[in-house]
């Protein structure tokens, strides 16, 4: 495959980091994004610019996509001016994280065009994109999946979850609920802990030495909380709708999610009070503000 030709549909805050990556291992890669400074900035490092995710699909034998939700990838893959209208795309790599059921309508979509589909969402944040460093999910037929391995690879490191568009969503869904929901836990624990006079750097030492760690003690509370720069790198609005989708699936599934519906509402909260485009770490802000202290160290 390093001949071949690649695209890549939304090169925004973890796209246009994939795309250096791309760039960096020499690849020549077709661009399109909504945001013309975006491509702009691709194209100083000599990525070509697109018209449309169509045109990209004519140039590229290999589509990447990296959108922000279920619906934006439905009308890119399959809409007017869609990868699906490619004449020369053989198979679409989604990064996107969009749930099972969108997964498996576009899958089944592009396959009656001849168009391969690989639902591989990520994991890992600007900084994982940007050092190669994501967990990479996917789901495709094994031999489809033996032809992209080692462009993954480019990304990070690559675990194949099944040949059914879908089930790299669940896996997703499932690990986005978990670091949402050690982020709200956590927080609220920190913030009893300030309130009862202890020293946050101090407890965080000590939850990180036993059996509390999680992501969030050990990276996003030094990281974006206790300096207060709430810059993690993951919006309010993306977890929101990740947790939301895994809620769904649970329902469709028949596997209750009690604590996963509160952590839902949590992230409904903090949307609505800092907004969507608000880093998500911005949860402890809300229970800050409900325990009349402030996390900081």
């Amino acid at each position: 495959m390093q001949d071949e030709s690649l695209g890549f549909v939304g090169v925004g805050r973890m796209g246009g980091p994939m795309t250096h990556r791309l760039l960096d291992a020499g690849r020549t890669v077709h661009v399109f994004d909504r945001s013309e400074a975006a491509v702009a900035e691709l194209a100083q490092r000599g990525a070509r610019a697109a018209a449309s995710a169509a045109d990209v699909a004519n140039n590229a034998d290999t589509v990447f996509l990296s959108l922000p939700n279920p619906e934006i990838v439905q009308h890119v893959a399959l809409g007017p001016g869609g990868v699906i209208e490619g004449t020369r795309v053989k198979r679409v790599v989604d990064f996107s994280t969009i749930g099972p059921r969108t997964a498996g309508i576009v899958g089944d979509a592009l396959a009656a065009r001849g168009i391969a589909y690989v639902d591989a969402p990520v994991s890992g944040s600007v900084a994982g994109a940007t050092n190669g460093t994501l967990a990479v999910m996917v789901a495709c037929p094994k031999p489809v999946y033996e032809a992209v391995e080692t462009l993954l690879k480019t990304f990070g490191k690559v675990f194949h979850l099944g040949e059914k568009p879908g089930q790299a969503q669940t896996m997703k869904l499932a690990n986005n609920l978990l670091a949402a929901a050690a982020l709200v836990v956590s927080s609220e624990a920190m913030v009893m802990g300030v309130k009862a006079g202890l020293d946050p750097q101090t407890m965080l030492d000590v939850i990180n030495a036993g059996s509390g760690r999680n992501s969030a003690t050990q990276d996003k509370f030094p990281r974006a909380i206790l300096p207060g720069t709430f810059d993690f790198g993951f919006a309010t609005g993306l977890s929101y709708k990740d947790v939301r989708l895994c809620i769904d699936e649970a329902e469709t599934l028949g596997v209750p999610m009690v604590v996963g519906a509160a952590v839902r509402e949590m992230l409904a909260v903090t949307n609505a009070v800092y907004g969507g485009d608000s880093d998500f770490t911005s949860i402890c802000r809300v229970i800050e503000t409900w325990g009349g202290v402030q996390v900081r160290g």
